[in-house]
């Protein structure tokens, strides 16, 4: 199974707009993340999942466009700043099918650290915004890094 982790890209500053949409800057390197992921990464999934928040719902339709998931895009629950990662870490530890989530710092930290090391507080992953990390589990459940792009590669 592959764990498909996007920290959402860049937004708006709060103080120019509140509910924090995609910059310009945001925008674009999505869809450079986007364009090359169709093209190199081989990603299958069904539905890719965000928090709700707009700047996490405008990464995922952006990455649904080039990706085509049949199910489209899914608002979840859980994927919030602050949520306990141990709630995904179970959902994940069920799963058999490749999933992409879009969230954000610090929760797509501490659930990455929790998958790997079991210590949601380990620094192991420097997410960027807009980028794409990939998490892989084997037969026995061990997660591990498979492979991360950024905007600053392409």
């Amino acid at each position: 199974m592959k764990l498909y982790l996007v920290q959402h890209a860049e937004p708006k500053l709060k103080e120019e707009d509140p509910e924090r949409p995609l910059s310009e800057k945001g925008w674009s390197e999505i869809r450079k993340v986007a364009t090359f992921a169709a093209e190199h990464a081989d990603i299958k999934v069904n539905s890719i999942m965000h928090s709700g928040k707009t700047r996490a719902r405008q990464t995922a339709e952006v990455l649904a466009e080039y990706l085509r998931p049949p199910k489209g895009v899914k608002e979840a629950e859980g994927l919030e700043p602050l949520a306990d990662p141990s709630r995904w870490a179970q959902r994940l530890a069920e799963a058999e099918e490749d999933i992409m989530l879009v969230g954000h710092l610090p929760h797509l930290g501490k659930l990455s650290s929790y998958l790997l090391c079991q210590d949601a507080d380990r620094h192991i992953i420097d997410f960027q915004m807009g980028g794409i990390v990939c998490l892989g589990r084997d037969e026995t459940g061990m997660w591990s890094i498979q492979w991360m792009v950024v905007p600053q590669m392409l």
